[in-house]
């Protein structure tokens, strides 16, 4: 098998993971309400996004990319970088692979809260490697916990396309604290 042929494979893998999703998820973007995530574990909040019972946050439907699935310490998103993300330059605009990189590394940071506990990004840091344009079609950004503890937890995550290529990478800290009202 040829090398486009196995880029072309991943790239059909995922537009069909991306449709099954959004066929289960809600499409109408919101915010969950307090009374909706309350007693769940962020793992279970986050599980509980994906199968339909919360809304998708607005910035997903603005930005062009979805939450596609999660494990304990770590999220995956999937964007569409399109023209309409272009800086004056001709490429996709760093602030769309910050948003995207922020979202996988913050989520992948929710999956490993327990009951009663939030975080809140203390710090946030952005490698751009290569140039992203609306040629690329799809690309997943990859978070990854590194370490969650009562006060601090860190990720890591990638932003890599259908090709294999690496297009940036990012990490953060996160402060983690008792979640007011809990």
């Amino acid at each position: 098998m040829s090398e486009t042929s196995s880029h072309d494979e991943v790239l059909q893998q995922w537009m069909a993971d991306e449709a099954a999703l959004r066929g289960r998820m809600q499409q109408e973007p919101g915010v969950a309400r307090r009374e909706q995530v309350i007693g769940r574990t962020g793992l279970e909040t986050m599980q509980a996004l994906l199968n339909g019972e919360l809304p998708p946050p607005p910035i997903a439907q603005t930005m062009d990319f979805t939450l596609v699935s999660v494990a304990f310490g770590e999220a995956v998103f999937q964007g569409r970088p399109l023209f309409k993300h272009y800086n004056p330059l001709g490429s996709v605009h760093g602030g769309w692979y910050a948003t995207l990189l922020d979202s996988a590394l913050g989520c992948a940071v929710h999956t490993t809260m327990p009951v009663g506990r939030a975080y809140t990004t203390l710090e946030f840091k952005v490698n751009l490697v290569r140039t992203l344009t609306h040629k690329i079609p799809l690309v997943r950004a990859i978070g990854k916990v590194v370490h969650s503890g009562r006060q601090t937890a860190t990720a890591e995550a990638s932003i890599v396309g259908h090709d294999g290529k690496l297009y940036a990478h990012a990490s953060t800290t996160c402060l983690v604290f008792e979640m007011p009202g809990a």
